[in-house]
């Protein structure tokens, strides 16, 4: 058990990321000077108050021993699973043997790379005292169609209320452990913490951030996530 208010984060990082047409997972493509994992795992790890990061990896990965974390002492490694949601209850299995239900946990996409400190910090300090906790977003921008079966506009949504979910996504440990197994139980594959959480009644918080949050799904991503963090001052 751990004394007093406690943040973990968990990075789900099984995946093969197929789209991005790589001869490796996406999480471990070099990205300004550095792997797109490491990226995303020097931000956490530079936040004071989270204590550890529990990394979810394909049991045969054979990469991670190269990243820059892998021999962190404030970094453990768990067996993924088959979907994204699978791999975070494994970590948060692994996480509840030390940890307690109602320490904070932060769920980030490890091909995530250009999340700012100043967006996890005030995350955490906005979300900290919330009932349910949240995920960083970002207010949709454009113009939302709706595709019918045929490919063609069903109808076109009003923008006003939608919002792009990022990550991280911040919920106690407990409840969100619950959630996500209730899913499973349920053969629910949900796409993320918030959709586990909202399965059973609760709203999740949105918090704003910032758009270069982006995530790396397809080979034009790294160049521009890139660009976004010599914007910020990270290029090694």
């Amino acid at each position: 058990m751990s004394g007093g208010e406690a943040f973990w984060a968990i990075v789900p990082a099984a995946g093969v990321g197929r789209r991005v047409g790589a001869a490796i997972p996406k999480q471990y493509l070099p990205l300004a000077g550095r792997r797109v994992i490491d990226q995303g795992l020097a931000v956490l790890l530079g936040e004071a108050r989270i204590r550890g990061v529990v990394v979810a990896l394909d049991p045969h990965d054979a990469l991670w021993s190269q990243t820059a974390f892998a021999e962190d002492p404030r970094v453990r490694r768990v067996a993924g699973g088959a979907e994204r949601c699978h791999s975070v209850l494994n970590a948060l299995e692994a996480l509840a043997e030390t940890a307690a239900a109602d320490d904070w946990v932060l769920v980030h996409d490890a091909a995530r790379p250009c999340l700012r400190a100043d967006d996890l910090a005030r995350m955490i300090e906005v979300l900290r005292e919330d009932p349910v906790g949240g995920i960083l977003a970002m207010p949709v921008r454009d113009t939302m169609k709706e595709a019918d079966a045929a490919g063609r506009i069903g109808a076109t949504l009003p923008r006003e209320r939608l919002w792009h979910a990022y990550t991280p996504q911040m919920f106690r440990l407990g409840p969100l452990r619950e959630a996500i197994a209730a899913a499973l139980a349920a053969g629910e594959l949900v796409t993320d913490e918030a959709a586990a959480i909202e399965r059973v009644g609760r709203a999740p918080r949105l918090i704003e951030g910032h758009a270069d949050n982006i995530k790396i799904t397809r080979p034009e991503d790294l160049p521009l996530a890139e660009f976004y963090l010599q914007q910020q001052g990270r290029i090694c």
